[in-house]
């Protein structure tokens, strides 16, 4: 089992969009998955068809009041599974700021959990607190959506001093495996170079006891397309709302790269293959191979 913790304390760079169509691609390639929304504002709830009204369980009633996960998780579709948020997760917080043992509170109800799958994917919010810290103490892998600006690589900085920090205190194997760029546009001379400064600067770590060592950039770019930013209000995946748009072709694309297949992965009446999907004609040889067909949407 990979538990995949999807961060950034900058908000509006992708993350949730991530977190449940990487999920949504997952799933369809027949891997069970489940997605943790540790996000009080609960967007990856919605965006999987689960109003965050108070309802229902959520991940507060976990990690407040030690209810079971079998007890809050529920289906949202084929192999996919949800542990849904909503705003009382804002309070746990509070709740949780004199508890002995509060980072790993997650962890312990993972590890109590009875249920196995292939992934583990945790949305975390805009912020570096308790929440992303409980992630963090959880996973093993970290995935990093950024968006392809020199401000974002500033704030990169202050990410991966958390996830080393976390790695010496409380979990040892947490690893950085890969930056996702999403919001790309390829005809842009910006985007291309923060790429190049993005290698440059994980290239120099290879040699250094940290946990971004062994990341790296995915070749799959998420281009900008606007049936990404419609698919949440309407409760679906890209999957399920456009399954022949951009967006599903670069999701499913980077579902290949990490379950390192050149296999098709299987997206409704598509079938997306990371080695037969030509690709608009400014992109590079790596990206032709990784993205989709049609033109980006801006």
């Amino acid at each position: 089992m990979r538990r995949i913790a999807v961060i950034n304390q900058k908000g509006g760079v992708g993350k949730t969009t991530t977190t449940v169509n990487l999920a949504a691609a997952l799933a369809t390639a027949g891997k069970r998955v489940c997605v943790l929304d540790l996000d009080p504002q609960a967007h990856a709830s919605t965006h999987l068809g689960v109003e965050p009204d108070g309802t229902v369980p959520s991940l507060y009633d976990i990690l407040v009041s030690n209810k079971a996960i079998a007890e809050v998780r529920q289906p949202v579709g084929d192999n996919l599974w949800l542990l849904p948020s909503d705003i009382n997760l804002a309070a746990a917080e509070v709740e949780l700021a004199g508890v002995v043992g509060r980072e790993v509170i997650l962890r312990e109800a993972l590890a109590q959990d009875a249920e196995r799958f292939d992934f583990v994917l945790m949305d975390c919010g805009p912020s570096l607190g308790v929440l992303t810290l409980n992630a963090l103490a959880a996973a093993d892998e970290v995935f990093i959506p950024l968006q392809p600006h020199f401000l974002a690589l500033h704030g990169l900085s202050k990410l991966l001093e958390t996830t080393a920090l976390v790695g010496r205190r409380i979990n040892p194997g947490l690893k950085v495996s890969g930056v996702v760029l999403c919001l790309y546009d390829a005809g842009t001379k910006l985007a291309q170079e923060v790429v190049t400064d993005l290698k440059t600067f994980l290239d120099r770590s290879r040699a250094a006891n940290v946990p971004w060592a062994a990341a790296r950039v995915f070749d799959t770019k998420i281009r900008r397309n606007v049936k990404l930013a419609e698919c949440p209000s309407f409760g679906k995946s890209i999957f399920g709302y456009a399954p022949k748009s951009p967006g599903a072709l670069d999701y499913a694309a980077l579902a290949n790269e990490v379950l390192g297949l050149t296999a098709p992965v299987v997206v409704g009446p598509v079938r997306v293959s990371v080695e037969d999907t030509p690709a608009p004609p400014e992109l590079s040889a790596t990206e032709t191979r990784m993205a989709g067909d049609v033109p980006a949407v801006a």
